[in-house]
């Protein structure tokens, strides 16, 4: 339901053609809906229709100074009169064939003013994802219409995934016993930067901060003997997700105990994790295996993931929900999965995968981390192999 259409290998290099084969899906969802048209507001959505377009001035903030319109004759977008020489020049809207209109940056609601007159329609009659003021609620629909990415989104997803796996081991390889969690901090953020990407989450803890708490936000404190350094990387729209341990001398008793429980409990969702299961089944199976894991009902004390994409995870799902259209969602080839299970004590994995006819593929491999059944493992610095 929902789903865009895929693009053959010629196809790929085109934004153009990629915009295309989305507005004709975003037309057909009106259609369906009985809908004269939709305004996008949230950066998700807009990133989306237009190939990667992003223009928050905010890091983080979910909707930015743009709106896009679609009805079935019309495709246009509006912004402030503050951004709309700078994106006349750097967006490329021309280009994707997107007339761009204005609106002053101090008249409240200006945006959606100017969206709605585009439109030729009433506010209420309108869907919006994020907007205020309209009549239709379709926020849940677009997450469902770009579920399954298309070619060209997976391959750039792909190439944050590595830049985002390389920035965290770089930053680990080179930690040094008894350096500050913002020096490892820093230099992942660097990395990232450099790639053209930014940390929407960053975590970077040691020590007992690990065993003690989920998310050891880095504070300035000395790091001796074990690093967790977690990184969710935003780059045109998608992210990536990742988290790599390194410790000296081995690894603690009770973080090695726990480390051992995540990664069963990972390892049976990734298995159950192929097309045309549903993300409940995927849940049910989450939850029984921390049972198995000696961790039974653990999943309440942490976020388990899920599919990652134009959101830091496109939604979240638990073995509870069982009246979600989530849980009856269907996973399928072309979705991407970052799956975060987790164990008190300081046990935890997580890394994004590509759903693909023949299974299940990491993005985030770099090809220069140690693995363990396949998977990344916990560096030990004093030997460089895993602990």
């Amino acid at each position: 339901m929902f789903a865009a259409t895929e693009q053959s290998d010629v196809e790929v290099a085109s934004p153009r053609l990629e915009v295309a084969d989305k507005l004709r899906s975003v037309r057909s969802w009106l259609e369906e809906r009985g809908v004269p048209g939709v305004v996008l507001a949230g950066v998700d959505a807009v990133a989306w229709l237009t190939a990667g377009l992003t223009t928050p001035i905010e890091r983080g903030a979910v909707v930015g100074p743009l709106r896009l319109v679609v009805t079935q004759d019309i495709f246009a977008a509006v912004t402030t009169n503050v951004e709309r020489p700078r994106l006349v020049v750097e967006a490329g809207l021309d280009r994707l064939g997107i007339p761009l209109h204005e609106a002053p940056w101090f008249e409240p609601g200006g945006l959606e003013r100017v969206a709605a007159e585009l439109s030729g329609r009433p506010p209420h009659e309108l869907a919006s994802d994020r907007a205020p003021g309209f009549g239709v609620h379709c926020d849940d629909d677009f997450v469902e219409l770009r579920l399954t990415l298309a070619r060209p989104e997976r391959m750039r997803l792909e190439r944050l995934a590595v830049d985002t796996a390389a920035a965290l081991e770089g930053a680990l390889r080179s930690w040094l016993p008894g350096e500050r969690d913002l020096d490892v901090l820093a230099r992942i953020d660097e990395a990232l930067e450099r790639t053209g990407a930014f940390a929407a989450c960053l975590i970077v803890g040691g020590d007992e901060r690990v065993e003690r708490f989920r998310h050891p936000l880095a504070c300035g404190r000395e790091m001796g003997r074990v690093v967790m350094a977690v990184a969710v990387a935003e780059r045109g729209g998608l992210h990536a997700a990742a988290t790599r341990f390194t410790c000296a001398n081995g690894l603690p008793d009770g973080i090695g105990k726990a480390t051992v429980a995540a990664r069963a409990v990972e390892e049976q969702m990734l298995a159950a994790s192929v097309p045309d299961a549903t993300y409940g089944e995927v849940m049910q199976v989450c939850e029984r295996a921390y049972a198995l894991a000696g961790y039974p009902g653990s999943w309440r004390e942490h976020y388990q993931g899920g599919p990652i994409g134009y959101r830091q995870r496109e939604f979240e799902i638990v073995p509870t929900q069982t009246d979600s259209r989530w849980f009856r969602t269907r996973l399928a080839a072309g979705q991407v999965l970052a799956w975060n299970p987790s164990v008190a004590g300081g046990g935890k994995a997580e890394d994004t995968y590509a759903i693909e006819p023949g299974g299940l593929r990491r993005l985030t491999d770099t090809g220069r981390w140690p693995l363990e059944g396949g998977r990344p493992a916990v560096l030990d610095l004093t030997t460089g192999v895993a602990a």
